[in-house]
């Protein structure tokens, strides 16, 4: 990989790991087609350490709020909240713990398994603007909901914010809440698995035959189409205009699936 190739890519992590289209997704669209090889997970752990940092950027009051009531030590709106993250984080930490092996696999299954992914995208995106629930505060239940439909979405092509935030906005979570909420859910899960990879010896520069400029320059494009994307989707969010991107994982679902057909 060269440094004009880790730019790209991390450009594309940053703006697809926050709009709904699958940044696992498009970065095995990408590989595919420009044959892209990162040698091992190294440049992987570095782009979605820029992401984390984006959303901490762009959430970092609501961050500092959240972290001023949890060491009150007292069960306040703050603590309510965090404890509620923790509840999301259930069911992708059994993901993690015993299906770890199974996910790996699937990373390697190509542009079949990110088409089908991209299309159950659409259609949860699609559903969100169709199903109008009553909007409520959020709930344990409703913080479980999107924690499902957050390690359902490790599958490449299955976006992780389209997952989440389809489910919130289903189940009766207000706009003005299930974009931050969803992005915040996330933290503690990319932090964990980029240090359990970190132990296990995955984050290795030197094997992957990727150069420390290269790897540096993709964590900053990341980082600033993160931010950008960021922002972006809790606008778009609020305004409910999910379905031109529903339109857009329809159309890159199905070119995934032709030119399975066609090789």
């Amino acid at each position: 990989m060269n440094t004009i190739e880790a730019i790209l890519l991390g450009i594309l992590q940053g703006l697809t790991e926050f709009l709904p289209v699958s940044s696992s997704g498009h970065l095995v669209i990408a590989k595919e087609l420009f044959g892209i090889e990162t040698g091992n997970l190294s440049f992987e752990i570095v782009v979605h350490a820029a992401t984390v940092l984006s959303v901490i950027v762009c959430f970092w009051k609501e961050i500092l709020d959240l972290l001023s009531g949890l060491f009150k030590f007292k069960y306040n709106d703050q603590t309510k909240y965090i404890l509620m993250i923790c509840v999301s984080m259930i069911p992708v930490f059994i993901v993690g713990m015993f299906f770890k092996d199974k996910v790996e696999g699937i990373f390697t299954s190509g542009l079949l398994t990110v088409g089908i992914a991209l299309l159950v995208t659409a259609l949860l995106l699609l559903l969100s603007e169709i199903i109008k629930p009553v909007e409520k505060p959020m709930t344990y239940g409703k913080a479980f909901l999107m924690g499902i439909a957050q390690a359902v979405a490790v599958i490449p092509g299955l976006s992780r914010s389209g997952s989440t935030i389809s489910t919130g906005l289903m189940c009766g979570v207000r706009k003005s809440e299930v974009t931050q909420f969803s992005f915040l859910m996330v933290l503690v899960p990319i932090l964990g698995e980029a240090f359990l990879s970190l132990l296990g010896g995955e984050f290795n520069p030197a094997a992957s035959n990727i150069s420390i400029l290269s790897l540096c320059l993709g964590f900053i494009a990341a980082f600033l189409s993160g931010v950008f994307a960021c922002r972006v989707m809790i606008a778009l969010v609020k305004k409910a205009r999910l379905k031109w991107f529903a339109l857009y994982c329809a159309i890159v679902g199905c070119a995934c699936l032709i030119s399975t057909l066609i090789r």
